[in-house]
């Protein structure tokens, strides 16, 4: 049988992109990725999740990763919810598929059940609409093949990230928990009066720090 997974890297994170990987396999390589380590990105060791990146690529039947930077959310967003747009890149992954697969398994951020799979649908091409899709909370920690997916999505968005700190400093891990993000949010906003330009500027946090800086603040950067 021949299986896909699904799952984004970088869904909260108020600075950089949001990455979304599909990979493809026969059922039964499930056994050896696992015995390799492959799981849930989330409690995988970076250096770790690196070596374990290469053995997912080389694995795979298919695979392909969407790197959907904050520009791009910031102009999805002014018109669909993140769950719609998650939705929409899901379906441009499973379009891109040149692999006849039989079943997909996707980390769904909907606790409807069955919500996420009918976003899904409405975006996927006519020949795609076969394909059974099982669509589950944590299906990250359920399945190996999601596993593989979001190990691909994770390294590939902490490179992303690294290239922003290349060009722009320290910026932490773009989460607005970080410390490091957060400082550097603020003085950025400080010293300019603008946000960086890789801010997902309908977040929150970025909305706050315009305001600290300056309540009468219209700009977005």
């Amino acid at each position: 049988m021949i299986i896909a997974g699904i799952d984004e890297a970088g869904r909260g994170p108020c600075f950089g992109p949001m990455t979304m990987s599909i990979v493809v396999l026969e059922k039964k390589q499930e056994i050896e990725l696992k015995a390799l380590g492959v799981k849930d990105s989330k409690d995988i060791p970076a250096p770790k999740r690196d070596s374990l990146f290469s053995e997912v690529e080389t694995a795979a039947i298919e695979h392909h990763t969407l790197v959907v930077h904050a520009i791009e959310i910031n102009d999805l967003m002014a018109k669909d919810n993140l769950n719609e747009i998650e939705a929409m890149k899901v379906a441009e992954a499973i379009n891109k598929l040149k692999t006849d697969v039989e079943i997909i398994y996707i980390d769904s951020p909907d606790t409807t059940k069955g919500k996420y799979e009918g976003r899904i649908r409405k975006y996927l091409d006519d020949d795609k609409q076969k394909i059974e899709i099982v669509s589950e909370n944590k299906a990250d920690s359920k399945y190996v093949v999601v596993g593989a997916a979001s190990i691909l999505a994770k390294v590939t968005r902490d490179r992303e990230i690294e290239k922003l700190k290349e060009k722009h400093g320290d910026i932490g891990s773009g989460y607005p928990a970080d410390p490091k993000t957060k400082k550097f949010l603020a003085d950025y906003v400080k010293e300019t009066n603008l946000l960086p330009p890789f801010s997902r500027i309908f977040w929150s946090t970025c909305k706050k720090a315009l305001e600290v800086n300056d309540p009468k603040q219209k700009k977005l950067f």
